[in-house]
């Protein structure tokens, strides 16, 4: 059996021109990175707007520590469509070096159901990620060069709440120390994809808006507590972190294993962040196909969430279709089965792990409004028998399950997903979608009805430091969303907890203002801003011979 990284390799690519004739775009709104990656300028593109794109948002069950190929069925979901006749585009994010080089490896895909150039995508790409770290970077420099220099903002440096990033795991920058002949700080290092100038260049509508946001980050509170604090807009950094930024703001487009385009950009974390791409590839991917598939990180309590609360609630988007990714070994692994024992045909887990899948479903259906459909991504150690309980209790709740084998036979294997796609948005009315709170509820209550609606936790309740933060955040953003920060992998802060947690307690630990952004972080639980490596990285398996890249997954 080849690895996703040798059927990558072995593959024949069509020259990005063509890819971009599928969606029409001109070829004077294309910037070539060689024969098969082009940023596309969307100020370039003309008049182009279709007003019956269907925008299909694929998301996933409480995940194992391995994933549900969420990814992988978006893009054999797109590849579907598009040999059904349908004009169809993949719009996702960009792969974390994080990540990468950690436990979960790549994110383009696997098997007949990838992105490609592979090694490209999942490496340095167009060198976006490089240039949100380099803009979230000299904000920092700005910082301690404007103190270097008098202060004359009256920046307090014990309270300087912006901090630097780099996209890898390491766990040791979570705590730094910065000094100087004239004064010295503790702060710490993000990951680059749980930034905030991360979030900003997901969120913005435009280069004026992108620039509008950057000048909004909160970085430090005033010497004088009474006067308001510091934003990057006191400092002039906006217009340059913006010019940093101009270039890598154009989406990047690319082509699936099948010749389907694909809108790759941006890539916040959804344990973290918000966990979708740009709205910038997400706009131009409607006004270009009429199936625009996408998804959201993790699992549905986490991605779909932010998906519809913070990126729709902003944008005015709206979904007209969820996909929800299962796999059988996720199902018994919420049964309490561990992983090494996951093969084994055991239908009592499965029918206790469903609690899980039941409760993604409801949630999206109830709480958001929308249709749903579950997608079984399946895999060889997965037997009929269980299969076919799991459509049977998905169809016990009212909707299909449906069986796909896009991994192994690329567009033919998510072809009935596809048509149900299809008779979904075609055939019957579209859903209203319903956010889950109004704008004008207290941090605390917004932050309770996710808590008890879609995570059916019992109470939340805060630490002392969170309580006193939320007192801080300034009558002007109390209108923002929030963004719950916690594991992917239980519906409570616990990643142990297996199944459908309820009447649990969520604890805040802490509560920060992502002002540029537009919304509220509540951290829960352990979850951290700076993942660290696994005792064995992803990166020991990889390596260059004669030329070519080995070991990438």
């Amino acid at each position: 059996m080849l690895s996703d990284l040798e059927i990558a390799q072995k593959a024949t690519l069509e020259d990005i021109d063509v890819i971009a004739k599928k969606l029409s775009i001109p070829k004077e709104a294309q910037i070539h990175f060689g024969p098969h990656i082009a940023k596309i300028n969307p100020q370039k593109l003309g008049s182009t707007k279709n007003t019956k794109s269907k925008l299909i948002l694929v998301t996933a069950m409480s995940p194992t520590p391995a994933g549900e190929g969420k990814t992988t069925t978006t893009i054999g979901l797109s590849d579907a469509l598009s040999q059904l006749k349908k004009k169809a585009l993949v719009c996702i994010r960009e792969p974390s070096l994080g990540p990468v080089f950690g436990m979960k490896g790549g994110a383009t895909g696997g098997g007949y159901s990838q992105v490609l150039p592979m090694e490209n995508i999942n490496l340095h790409f167009t060198g976006d990620f490089h240039a949100i770290t380099s803009a979230n970077n000299l904000l920092s420099a700005l910082i301690d060069n404007h103190i270097y220099h008098g202060n004359t903002l009256g920046i307090d440096s014990e309270n300087i709440v912006f901090k630097r990033c780099l996209d890898m795991n390491d766990r040791s920058l979570r705590r730094t120390h910065i000094t100087n002949q004239r004064y010295e700080y503790d702060t710490g290092f993000d990951i680059s994809v749980a930034s905030e100038v991360m979030a900003i260049f997901c969120l913005a509508t435009s280069l004026d808006d992108l620039k509008d946001r950057l000048g909004e980050i909160e970085v430090a509170k005033n010497i004088n507590p009474k006067l308001p604090p510091i934003l990057a807009k006191n400092l002039e950094a906006e217009g340059a972190m913006t010019a940093l930024l101009r270039d890598a703001f154009m989406p990047n487009l690319v082509q699936t294993l099948s010749g389907t385009p694909a809108l790759i950009h941006g890539g916040p974390f959804a344990n973290i962040a918000h966990g979708c791409n740009s709205f910038a590839a997400t706009k131009m991917g409607m006004d270009l196909a009429d199936y625009v598939i996408t998804e959201a990180g993790f699992g549905a309590d986490l991605g779909a969430e932010k998906f519809i609360n913070i990126k729709c609630r902003q944008t005015g988007l709206s979904p007209d279709l969820i996909v929800i990714v299962a796999t059988i070994k996720a199902l018994k692994f919420h049964g309490g089965i561990e992983l090494d024992q996951i093969t084994k045909e055991n239908i009592g887990a499965l029918k206790k792990g469903f609690e899980n899948l039941s409760r993604h479903i409801q949630n999206c259906n109830e709480h958001y409004g929308l249709n749903v459909v579950v997608a079984i991504n399946q895999f060889n150690t997965d037997t009929a028998a269980e299969i076919e309980l799991v459509q049977s209790m998905v169809k016990n709740l009212g909707f299909e399950a449906i069986l796909c084998t896009h991994w192994g036979d690329g567009p033919k294997g998510a072809e009935a997903l596809a048509n149900k796609v299809i008779s979904l948005t075609e055939n019957e009315p579209t859903k209203q979608l319903k956010l889950l709170y109004p704008d004008n509820a207290s941090i605390k209550e917004k932050l309770e009805v996710i808590a008890k609606k879609i995570y059916h936790a019992s109470a939340v309740t805060f630490e002392d430091k969170a309580l006193l933060q939320i007192d801080s955040i300034p009558k002007d953003c109390l209108h923002f969303p929030v963004c719950i920060a916690k594991t992917p992998y239980s519906f409570s802060a616990e990643s142990s907890a297996r199944g459908a947690a309820s009447n649990h307690n969520l604890l805040v630990r802490e509560i920060n203002l992502v002002r540029g952004a537009g919304f509220i972080v509540a951290i829960c639980g352990d979850v951290m801003r700076m993942p660290g490596l696994p005792k064995i990285p992803a990166s020991n398996s990889m390596t260059v011979t004669d030329g070519k890249i080995q070991g990438l997954s």
